[in-house]
């Protein structure tokens, strides 16, 4: 069992996600970045999808109250171990009583925080990813207890670990395909999509990110049709908005872009004011 001391800012448990259920208007879910989350399970040998621990900004304290392995993956939110600085993407060995703990904030936006065999919360259509009006609980709260499969014998130790490509959490270029609408576009307009430097605003979240500049919009709303994690539609008043995991599942604006998965794993590590630049693939 794990105990959360302090919740954190956006503490969720996540895996890949419900896979199938979209024709029921259910988003698919799951972890934001997928690449920070995969390193994560993988240096502890557990299953791609097994359910992590998703810290958005500002990290949780979480007492354990069983051995463990843990690993900590992504953004560097300065993660601690009973007070002492411990290092990403390496399997980490925990005792009963042990204190995980996260200090300043270095880069990237969301880490992922692994135990050994995953993190033991409900399944609801085939997924343990948190999602309100879909499991009893959407965030992490202060005194929650996650089970974790306990581990009574002793752990050997373990060097295995990983060095991340820092390119993922600095790099401003996201990768992009068209998307349906995209040639509905005026020439200027599909120039200034692909040349310009977007600003990511202060909506952003994990249904959706919101660009503060505009492109003109004249388009007409298109019959409501399919989006996507990952699509990018055009609102009538010309701002862009990135859909991300827990978006919705059907549509009205013009979808101009649609992002590749390692691109949505990218944006899911910027924060309001980064800048990203679409490049088209």
């Amino acid at each position: 069992m794990v105990k959360v001391i302090k919740a954190g800012f956006y503490s969720t448990i996540q895996d890949f996600g419900r896979i199938g259920f979209q024709k029921y208007g259910v988003p698919v879910s799951g972890v934001m970045d997928c690449y920070s989350a995969q390193i994560a399970n993988a240096l502890l040998d557990n299953d791609e999808n097994d359910a992590i621990l998703e810290i958005a900004m500002t990290g949780p304290t979480l007492q354990f109250n069983s051995h463990t392995f843990i690993c900590i993956s992504g953004a560097d939110l300065s993660p601690k171990l009973n007070n002492k600085p411990i290092k990403l993407n390496r399997a980490l060995k925990i005792k009963k009583n042990d204190i995980v703990s996260f200090d300043k904030h270095n880069y990237g936006f969301r880490c992922y925080l692994s135990v050994s065999g995953g993190f033991q919360t409900e399944t609801v259509m085939n997924s343990r990813s948190m999602y309100k009006g879909i499991t009893s609980q959407f965030i992490l709260s202060e005194n929650d207890e996650i089970s974790i499969l306990e581990n009574s014998t002793p752990i050997e130790e373990t060097n295995s670990s990983i060095r991340m490509d820092v390119d993922h959490f600095i790099s401003k270029e996201i990768e992009v395909f068209k998307g349906p609408e995209f040639d509905f576009l005026t020439k200027a307009q599909q120039k200034r999509l692909l040349l310009d430097v977007f600003t990511i605003s202060n909506d952003n979240n994990r249904m959706a990110y919101q660009l503060d500049e505009t492109l003109g919009n004249r388009l007409k709303p298109i019959i409501t049709s399919l989006v996507l994690p990952g699509t990018v539609q055009l609102t009538p008043s010309g701002k862009l908005i990135v859909l991300m995991r827990d978006c919705q599942t059907t549509g009205g604006y013009p979808r101009v872009l649609q992002l590749s998965e390692a691109a949505i794993n990218k944006l899911s590590q910027k924060f309001t004011g980064n800048k990203i630049h679409f490049k088209m693939k």
